[in-house]
């Protein structure tokens, strides 16, 4: 240790020969050394602090090297050549040196530096004396500083290890780690919490057996953990033979537990008791009042962080709760498919989200499957999406086309007293044809799983999220068609089972159809798979996933039905009713007849289209008698009725009935109300089944 520069004594320049009769009698000793000749004059004091007689020092530097060791003597010539070098007056170094029994004692030294007038040094004077007693004072001083430190680090550590504590469970893991027992001496540590008027033990250390008899005890019964609750005052037990003194209730499992003292603490949060902890020794503990102080701070901060995660539980519960209350209490089972539901809320307690999903029965044998999500995370969201799907379902089942509903949807979103906004995707199935109509506000795409295992992403063009298209007066949604094969899955979720840390959308999606390629075949095991995957990457987000799976070979043989609406000057509204005809055509087994039945149906909703001014519901039907028939009929609002006539010199126009008469087994007209419906009806071959 070294004090470069330290201040010096001022010194006359005949120093030492008339030494200050102070430092004698402090025992500090003196010394000149001639730089010139290397000669070093010592006076009597200062061979006393090297442990030397006169007779035995001849005025040679290098004869102290007998007391002062290697190591040390090498770090105090390098401490004088560098104060000689840097032109400094003095230097100060603490070395230790041998006595002549062996031991090892603490020096110091500070040296004057004279020079001439160029600067060049002639001679060190200065003073020698133990340091030892200085050292250890320092030393002593530093480890009271250390042991405070060391004493407010406990409770420091500890409320640093509880601050990111949610749970209760997160709590008593803390409370359980061996560092904090390490921090507090302890060899166990146990909780207990009022309940209902009872305490219940909430952690205990494997130590408690004679605890763990009695998990659920009253307030009144002779522990000294329930003493400590009932009088809100610690307890500090510094022996065995004080615990079975004053709890003569736990005597018998002492000496099972190994248990010798303890601290009580009550657990006090907002003025009222909840708890208490108990801090638990193996000997026997001398509680000063410094270590009460710590350990009642302690209980402090463990108390508030106690009622925190306790409150945390109880929000979170209900947060939950409305959320359950909210999501379909069951799902209806649907005639050809398998549907799975999941739903996972976000790791964040009391911020419940909006996420849903539904099964919606639908007029004509269809099944309407809704997947949505409410902007933010808090139970006003959860609000708005148990009134969103009360009011999407009334809208779905009245049989309003899926671009309808989504719009409609939309326009009471608005009309609500909220500002949030609310993706979603609303899917129209037909199982018996496999067609899926799917309108999406917002929302991710849906995925495939095909039933060799393969899972694709399809890309459905979409909308404006709910309420934003109604506040900028784009409610016009476009309609996909998607066919499901026999086997096939769809996969409906929210973006809490595709976004991750760190990934973009596309990323995410990747990692999902690998999962689902990867994943079982069953399809609440699939389910299970994604929502473990949802609980690994602990998600700050809720999960809603929907599987449905259309079944193979459940393609009825009759009473199919097809209903799909066609706007006026809609190309993509004839194009995906063209596609519906065509598949449910299909699927029902129409025989060498298809084509026929699917050019018919075209040409009778193009009529309607040209010769009205509203849109057209053309509605697929299958009749069993006597024989199987296949029933073609377009609605339209106009009460003008149709006539068959001859094409005209275009070939084009005029053509419409006339092959409608000629393909058919039957055709007619009838009156709808405000409109009328042309109809045409086509033997075809029993179905398969």
């Amino acid at each position: 240790m070294a004090d470069r520069g330290a201040n010096a004594h001022s010194l006359p320049d005949d120093w030492p020969a008339d030494p200050d009769p102070i430092l004698a009698l402090n025992r500090i000793g003196s010394f000149d050394w001639d730089l010139d000749s290397g000669l070093m004059a010592m006076d009597g004091q200062a061979l006393a602090v090297f442990d030397m007689r006169p007779d035995e020092y001849d005025d040679n530097p290098e004869t102290l090297s007998v007391r002062i060791p290697e190591d040390e003597g090498r770090r105090l010539d390098e401490t004088v050549s560098e104060a000689l070098k840097a032109g400094v007056e003095n230097y100060g170094a603490y070395f230790r040196m041998r006595l002549r029994d062996g031991t090892l004692r603490w020096t110091h030294t500070q040296g004057y530096i004279r020079r001439d007038e160029e600067g060049r040094p002639l001679r060190i004077v200065g003073l020698i004396r133990d340091a030892t007693q200085e050292l250890n004072d320092t030393t002593a001083r530093s480890r009271r500083i250390d042991r405070r430190r060391r004493e407010a680090g406990i409770v420091q550590s500890t409320t640093d290890a509880l601050a990111g504590a949610r749970t209760l469970a997160d709590v008593i893991e803390v409370l359980e780690d061996p560092s904090t027992l390490e921090r507090l001496g302890a060899s166990d540590i146990a909780l207990g919490l009022l309940e209902g008027g009872r305490v219940r033990l909430r952690a205990t250390g494997p130590a408690l057996g004679f605890i763990r008899e009695a998990e659920h005890f009253r307030l009144d019964e002779a522990y000294p953990m329930a003493e400590t609750i009932r009088t809100v005052t610690p307890r500090f037990i510094e022996s065995r033979a004080e615990f079975e003194r004053r709890y003569p209730a736990v005597t018998g499992h002492l000496r099972r537990s190994g248990i010798s003292s303890a601290a009580y603490l009550p657990l006090v949060a907002q003025g009222r008791p909840i708890g208490a902890l108990a801090v638990l020794y193996r000997e026997d503990t001398r509680f000063g009042e410094r270590a009460r102080t710590l350990l009642i701070g302690l209980g402090s901060t463990i108390a508030q962080s106690v009622q925190r995660a306790l409150f945390y539980e109880q929000e979170k519960d209900l947060a939950q709760g409305l959320q359950q209350a909210m999501l379909p209490r069951s799902i209806p089972a649907v005639p050809g498919a398998r549907i799975a539901v999941r739903y996972r809320s976000a790791r964040a307690g009391r911020d419940v989200g909006g996420d849903w999903y539904d099964v919606i029965p639908l007029p004509g044998g269809h099944t309407g499957l809704v997947i949505g999500d409410v902007q933010g995370h808090d139970t006003h969201a959860a609000a708005v999406m148990g009134q969103l799907r009360i009011v999407l379902r009334a809208y779905a089942a009245e049989g309003h086309p899926p671009a309808t509903v989504m719009a409609r949807a939309s326009a009471f979103l608005r009309e609500l007293d909220t500002d949030r906004f609310v993706t979603c995707l609303y899917a129209d199935a037909d199982l018996t044809t496999g067609v899926l109509q799917i309108v999406r506000a917002g929302h991710l795409d849906p995925m495939v799983r095909a039933a060799d295992g393969t899972c694709t992403r399809v890309p459905v063009p979409g909308g404006m999220p709910l309420g934003l298209s109604a506040e900028f007066g784009r409610l016009q949604y476009p309609v996909a068609t998607v066919e499901l094969d026999p086997g096939n899955t769809l996969i409906l979720c929210t973006d809490g089972l595709v976004e991750r840390p760190g990934d973009d959308l596309d990323d995410g999606f990747r990692t999902l159809a690998r999962l689902v390629r990867e994943g079982p075949a069953d399809l609440d095991e699939l389910a299970d798979v994604l929502c473990a995957d949802v609980d690994r990457r602990d998600g700050l987000d809720d999960v809603a996933i929907l599987l449905m799976r259309r079944r193979t070979g459940s393609t009825p043989a009759a009473g199919g039905r097809l209903r799909q609406h066609v706007a006026p000057e809609d190309p993509e509204a004839l194009s995906g009713a063209r596609h519906l005809i065509r598949a449910a055509v299909r699927s029902w087994g129409s025989g060498e007849r298809a084509d026929e039945i699917e050019l018919a149906a075209d040409e009778m909703i193009v009529n309607a289209l040209m010769h009205t001014e509203g849109s057209a519901v053309v509605t697929l039907r299958v009749l069993t008698g006597t024989e199987r028939r296949l029933r073609v009929e377009v609605e339209d609002t106009s009460s003008a009725l149709p006539r068959r006539r001859e094409a005209g010199e275009d070939g084009v126009s005029g053509r419409g009935l006339f092959l409608v008469d000629r393909l058919a087994d039957g055709w007619g007209v009838e009156a709808r109300g405000t409109g009328k419906c042309v109809w045409c009806e086509f033997v075809v071959p029993p179905g398969p089944g």
